[in-house]
């Protein structure tokens, strides 16, 4: 986005009178009730309380600098941008398990009673509606809150009908979806996904092909909402469900929420490229006890993680232009489902790099860390501007949002970016012009020409 500071401004002041305000109500889906959604919920219940704060959130807490430094601009990005307020946020959501909201935050056992406690009304009037759910596709998880149909069309209408349905009850302006369910099963795109024909086709043949996730897309695709896929699952990122997101003017991205292990990965692995510092290897395991890491204990839903994990070194070093440096480096990604750890989450990294004369050296990280905690902002974040995005008018893949995902969505033509200070950059550099305001480059040549 590095036009020139006219031409950025005209086109982003048409853009920004474009922009349809927020007004009313927003509704948040999300396929799964879990862990994440849970804690996603509470938090934003309990900042509406004033009982928190929006922690780990750009959308509620991050300023963006505009214009010239010596111009001392740099409003909350709240302020700056016309997101949803979070008074009107409402929220629903689909699980195979029927535990209401607060009985399935206590179970995930990621909040403390003395947080969930002053939330338990709220919560409790939360429950989920029956899910798209097959055992094929996530072996690992049983429940009977499920839907019932003949083809996977029929599955995938009922949840049209849900979203319609959710939209009318609560009176709702707009809706967007953010998946906070499980990692399903490995599929690779085939011809099922390669036209919006070939897929329906598919649905209604009941193709193995076709998982519950990818029924979710299009659903809310063929409704009109906006979805983030916080899995590392195929679901939108097929051709057929990224040309139907284009054709009816929907902003999709994806996928796999940037947490933990891997969040690491992109602020470090970067700051190793700027410095010309060689990789030799680069071991990674985790222990996890949630659902979550149930889930991956299958080791085909584990090939869908591992799949997502490993793409991120080899495209932010890009060893096919820095072979010396590179070139055939071992990358190891390991979860192990372990229990009593629940939701806290701990990752070890072993780093072998090399510098001058090839002399070795290490880095060790040990990141403890709480999942769900590091994901909850993210699916607000998500939540707001994707909600932002069709009413500025964007449409299919927003690749200004790779900055929350471990795998991000590219154009079929493009490689993702998987570096976070590019991905940040662009990101804010989206706001920036979206609003009309000029890209920031950092030059700074102008406070020394005469």
């Amino acid at each position: 986005m590095q036009a020139s500071s006219k031409g950025s401004k005209s086109a982003g002041a048409g853009a920004r009178s474009s922009i349809r305000p927020a007004t009313g109500k927003l509704g948040i889906l999300t396929p799964g009730l879990g862990a994440v959604a849970t804690t996603f919920i509470a938090g934003v219940e309990s900042i509406r309380r004033g009982l928190s704060k929006p922690i780990g959130s750009l959308t509620q807490m991050a300023t963006i600098r505009l214009g010239k430094r010596t111009e001392k601009r740099a409003p909350l990005i709240k302020e700056f941008v016309p997101v949803a307020e979070l008074d009107d946020l409402v929220f629903g959501a689909w699980d195979p398990i029927s535990d209401d909201a607060l009985t399935a935050a206590c179970k995930a056992g990621v909040l403390e009673q003395r947080d969930i406690e002053p939330l338990a009304d709220f919560l409790r009037e939360i429950k989920p509606m029956p899910a798209v759910f097959d055992n094929r596709y996530v072996t690992r998880i049983h429940g009977e809150n499920v839907k019932r149909g003949k083809t996977k069309r029929d599955l995938a209408e009922q949840l049209r009908q849900d979203i319609r349905d959710f939209k009318t009850k609560n009176r709702l302006d707009r809706v967007v979806a953010v998946w906070c369910a499980s990692t399903e099963t490995y599929i690779k795109s085939g011809p099922q996904h390669a036209t919006i024909e070939q897929f329906e086709k598919a649905m209604e043949r009941n193709d193995d092909a076709i998982a519950p996730s990818m029924l979710y897309a299009w659903a809310c695709i063929m409704e009109g909402v906006p979805y983030a896929n916080g899995a590392p699952n195929l679901a939108v990122d097929t051709p057929a469900l990224m040309q139907l997101a284009i054709d009816r003017g929907v902003p999709i991205s994806g996928k796999d929420f940037k947490t933990g292990q891997t969040w690491m990965k992109t602020v470090i692995a970067p700051g190793l490229k700027a410095r010309m510092l060689g990789l030799a290897g680069w071991y990674s395991t985790n222990i996890l006890g949630n659902r979550d890491g149930e889930v991956l204990d299958d080791p085909a839903s584990f090939k869908t993680k591992e799949e997502s994990k490993l793409s991120v070194l080899h495209t932010v070093l890009q060893p096919e232009i820095y072979p010396d440096l590179y070139k055939d480096f071992s990358h190891v990604v390991r979860i192990n489902y372990y229990p009593p750890r629940g939701d806290n989450k701990e990752g070890w990294d072993n780093i072998d790099i090399f510098g001058w004369m090839g002399y070795p050296m290490q880095i060790k990280v040990n990141f403890l860390c709480r999942d769900s905690i590091l994901a909850a902002p993210i699916v607000l974040d998500l939540a707001l501007f994707s909600d932002f995005a069709q009413r500025a008018g964007l449409k299919g893949i927003q690749e200004w949002l790779s900055f929350y995902y471990k795998s991000p969505m590219a154009a079929p033509a493009l490689q993702p970016e998987h570096d976070l200070f590019i991905q940040q950059t662009k990101l804010k550099n989206t706001l920036r012009h979206l609003m009309g305001e000029e890209q920031i480059t950092h030059l700074g040549l102008e406070y020394y020409q005469s």
